[in-house]
């Protein structure tokens, strides 16, 4: 029992022997999508929320596109149907981006995330206390130190909790990448089913995999939220 045990294992962790696959992949497509989301989010959450509709708007429609269709469909149409397209063919740096499955899985996840922690954020900049602006344009700060100083780190460390949970949905999300022939968890469990028939074993250790993975994510999330959100607790006296 061990030695099966040990062998799936083995499964799971390297593709053909050799090269990094399964765990490896599907923290890199994790790691890499919501790095992405995050960098990016930021300043189109503070558009987002722009009085100026000339920012706002395009930003409005980016995030309810993203958030109103499914990540399958999304991944479909940036796998399958941009490398359908004339003018990505006949270009060289597109034909080799998206001829990648790995490049597409990666980009399509980035732009889901980035639309919904766009939303996230842009819900904790509007949540900021009228006291934290009107002292920070007492002082005579300009809008983007304003923005930079007081608004953007009280709203960053506010939007923690819900922000967190779109991390750990995302990880689940990275389930799809497999349509993109991209080598992740669930994409090695499926092979192994394929070749042993086992199926209780080789979704069982998946879903082992994932919960760990997602137990990880949930008490780093949980220390950064008691570091940066401790003086939002309610203090017993």
């Amino acid at each position: 029992m061990i030695e099966i045990l040990t062998e799936y294992w083995r499964a799971f962790l390297y593709w053909d022997g050799q090269r990094l696959s399964g765990v490896a992949v599907t923290l890199w497509l994790l790691v890499a999508s919501i790095g992405f989301g995050f960098v990016v989010s930021i300043p189109l959450a503070v558009a987002r929320v722009s009085k100026k509709r000339w920012l706002s708007l395009p930003v409005r429609f980016y995030t309810y596109v993203f958030r109103g269709t499914p990540l399958y469909v999304q991944l479909l149409l940036i796998y399958t149907g941009m490398y359908s397209l004339e003018f990505v063919r006949s270009h060289s740096l597109l034909d080799a981006f998206f001829r990648s499955g790995f490049h597409c899985a990666i980009l399509a996840f980035a732009l889901n995330t980035c639309a919904y922690t766009t939303e996230i954020f842009a819900g904790a900049i509007r949540a900021t206390s009228h006291g934290e602006v009107e002292a920070a344009r007492a002082y005579g700060m300009s809008g983007f130190t304003m923005y930079r100083r007081v608004v953007l780190p009280s709203a960053l460390r506010r939007a923690l909790p819900l922000y967190s949970n779109e991390v750990i949905l995302m990880l689940h999300a990275t389930t799809v990448a497999f349509t993109a022939t991209v080598p992740d968890i669930l994409k090695v469990a499926r092979d192994v089913n394929s070749a042993t028939y086992r199926s209780f074993e080789a979704f069982g250790l998946a879903a082992l995999i994932y919960c760990a993975i997602s137990f990880a994510l949930v008490a780093g999330f949980r220390q950064a939220e008691r570091r940066w959100l401790g003086y939002l607790a309610v203090r017993s006296h």
